[in-house]
């Protein structure tokens, strides 16, 4: 039934401009819908076109414990540009410790599954919290950005959350998103003008050489098929 209704969404609007998706989700579940920002270029638009049109949809981003200090700037930056609130969260302390103290610090370079445990703690179980009691939840995935995003659509029902996904900016290049931040002044972060075109975590983010994918940056010592968080699978 909710697979069936996101088609009639995606039938509704696969054709609105981004602006207008994000309007049309936020009258649809009045209250029960939020936008998660990791602060990338497509995240600041999105939340740029939230604060300019004034559509009540909260924000929030989650705090892993090791971004870049370019990314906490950049929160502080968009709070004051816009006059907006950005919730941040962050994962349990008493489950990051246990994680270290079992695997280490940097656990994630031993193995996929250490990797995968450590986006768990630092990203699925924050947002899995903000996410409860929520309708449906916005996003800055685009098809282009990866591999594993090509057949995303504008709407999907998202099993593991129990609630509507919603990604305005799915049919978008890269060349459109830089077009809409330059033309509107959009603050970003400054490590996309040194080869980052996408951004995590400090150890698991490195710049990209001409020619490479632009996901290629983010935890390039695993196989292409599984650069994922565990948000958007």
């Amino acid at each position: 039934m909710m697979i069936d209704a996101a088609k009639r969404y995606n039938r509704k609007l696969s054709k609105l401009k981004p602006e207008e998706i994000i309007s049309f989700v936020a009258g649809e579940f009045p209250g029960k819908v939020c936008f998660a920002s990791s602060l990338g270029l497509e995240d600041q638009a999105i939340t740029h076109m939230i604060a300019s049109s004034g559509i009540a949809v909260s924000i929030f981003t989650m705090d892993t414990g090791r971004l870049f200090q370019e990314t906490h700037s950049l929160i502080d930056r968009t709070r004051e540009r816009y006059g907006i609130d950005i919730k941040v969260i962050f994962p349990e302390r008493k489950a990051v410790e246990s994680m270290v103290r079992q695997h280490g610090m940097n656990l994630f370079y031993k193995s996929i599954e250490n990797r995968i445990l450590c986006c768990g703690v630092r990203k699925k179980e924050p947002s899995k919290r903000v996410l409860k009691g929520m309708s449906a939840w916005i996003s800055g995935l685009r098809r282009t950005q990866s591999s594993t995003r090509r057949g995303l659509h504008v709407a999907e029902w998202d099993e593991d959350n129990g609630l509507f996904k919603f990604s305005p900016l799915a049919f978008w290049s890269l060349e459109q998103v830089w077009e809409y931040i330059r033309r509107n002044n959009v603050p970003y972060n400054p490590l996309h003008d040194k080869g980052f075109p996408s951004i995590g975590c400090m150890p698991c983010t490195r710049a990209i050489k001409p020619g490479e994918d632009i996901r290629s940056g983010r935890w390039w010592w695993e196989d292409a098929s599984r650069k994922e968080c565990g948000l958007h699978e």
